[in-house]
């Protein structure tokens, strides 16, 4: 398997979903992933899940005739299953796949654009690439930088990212709107601390953990977000915690 350099994607492990993989956030990313992406879908026989580890938020990809997994941490991969490699370099022979999902991947590889250059070259004319990225620069706090983050996106900068690898977007929507004031004041009280903190160091981490959540309250966390579901079957969605984005190889 390909090494790559350590400064390429940063991070030390894996997905919190490793260690939970029932959390709240990733039950209702798997059904705002479905209503979006599945639609592009089609009859495609062949499927790339890039960053692996987050399965449970893709299972509604899986039996197709040909699903590969694929991980930079083999923690991520089924037990005798799956690939452990690296975005910047897929170990894939050139238009393999008619779908290339990469759920949460794109903001933890360095160079960006040579892992959207190989999400585009192990497409087949006509297949679709599916995406989601966490939203808004403004967001960034220790959660990123534990977690090997190198960006966070826009919807433009997102479209951006994908167009300059040769791909056209077909649709790209925000997601978590419903939980999105709560979501955005966390992340101001966690700028806040990190600001008064300033002289401690905050470095990439293993496995980070997910925020402690009650049951009561994840129920209404998952309520709230399901709200986004609704609406996300008739249109795109202004504002929220992420950005998902369907684009398709030129035939």
């Amino acid at each position: 398997m390909t090494a790559v350099p350590a400064d390429t994607e940063r991070g030390k492990g894996g997905s919190a979903s490793i260690g939970v993989d029932d959390y709240w956030w990733y039950r209702v990313r798997a059904r705002l992933l479905e209503t979006i992406l599945r639609p592009y879908v089609g009859d495609a026989d062949t499927v790339l899940d890039v960053g692996s580890a987050d399965g449970p938020s893709v299972g509604w990809l899986r039996g197709r005739r040909t699903h590969v997994t694929l991980d930079l941490d083999p923690r991520g991969l089924t037990v005798g299953e799956g690939v452990n490699g690296s975005a910047l370099a897929l170990p894939f022979a050139t238009g393999a796949f008619d779908v290339v999902g990469a759920f949460d991947v794109l903001e933890h590889c360095e160079p960006e654009g040579v892992a959207v250059a190989e999400f585009a070259r192990v497409l087949r004319p006509g297949g679709r690439l599916l995406l989601s990225v966490p939203a808004y620069q403004w967001a960034w706090s220790d959660f990123d930088v534990q977690n090997g983050h190198h960006r966070r996106y826009t919807r433009p900068r997102a479209v951006a990212a994908v167009e300059a690898g040769g791909l056209e977007v077909l649709r790209v929507s925000h997601a978590f709107a419903s939980t999105f004031p709560l979501f955005a004041a966390e992340r101001l009280v966690r700028r806040a601390k990190l600001a008064v903190r300033s002289g401690d160091a905050v470095e990439a981490a293993d496995i980070v953990p997910l925020p402690p959540t009650p049951e009561p309250l994840a129920r209404v966390l998952t309520g709230l977000g399901l709200l986004d579901e609704r609406i996300l079957r008739r249109r795109d969605l202004p504002f929220g915690s992420s950005v998902v984005l369907v684009a398709r190889k030129p035939v």
